[in-house]
């Protein structure tokens, strides 16, 4: 078994969990697992309410990260700008795509589904799992945007102002 390179994380900053988006490092803690000793980072997800424990050498195969930096943000913007890509396959092959995107906390991918999937007020109804899917995107890429700019009202603002110029 290697050990894979620790990653440079440390208490108190805030990490992306591809599964679970932005939480923030409380902890890392020691703990015997079936007779092994382990360090995990223990990531809070304070609007989940839930506590998750990543061993330290596993982090980054798991995709776990920093927020990304100010002109990622930028450029998740530009892709919100623009014209939506709607691929004409059955909904179901987009609904797993959607999905692997936004679980990939990948924030340029995060935003591409929010600019597929948002609709404006001129445009037809979504349907139950068109909207979970673009709520989950749109709070991802929201609370990402808000870790970056630590300001979650300026945030949503900001990503609101951006779908709102797109369906002008």
């Amino acid at each position: 078994m290697t050990k894979a390179k620790k990653p440079e994380f440390r208490p108190n900053e805030y990490v992306v969990y591809p599964a679970h988006g932005v939480g923030q490092i409380v902890n890392i803690e020691e703990q015997e697992i079936a007779g092994i000793s382990l360090e995990l980072f223990v990531i809070s997800f304070e609007k989940d309410k839930m506590t998750l424990r990543v061993p330290t050498h596993k982090a980054t195969e798991v995709g776990m990260r920093s927020l990304s930096s100010p002109d990622v943000v930028d450029a998740a913007m530009k892709t919100l700008r623009g014209k939506a890509k709607v691929k004409r396959a059955m909904w179901s092959r987009r609904a797993q795509e959607y999905e692997q995107k936004i679980n990939s906390g990948d924030l340029i991918a995060i935003a591409e589904v929010v600019r597929d999937l948002h609709r404006g007020d001129d445009q037809r109804e979504q349907s139950y799992s068109e909207r979970q899917l673009y709520e989950a995107a749109l709070e991802r890429l929201t609370r990402e945007v808000a870790a970056v700019t630590g300001d979650e009202a300026a945030a949503a603002r900001q990503v609101d102002e951006v779908l709102g110029l797109r369906a002008a």
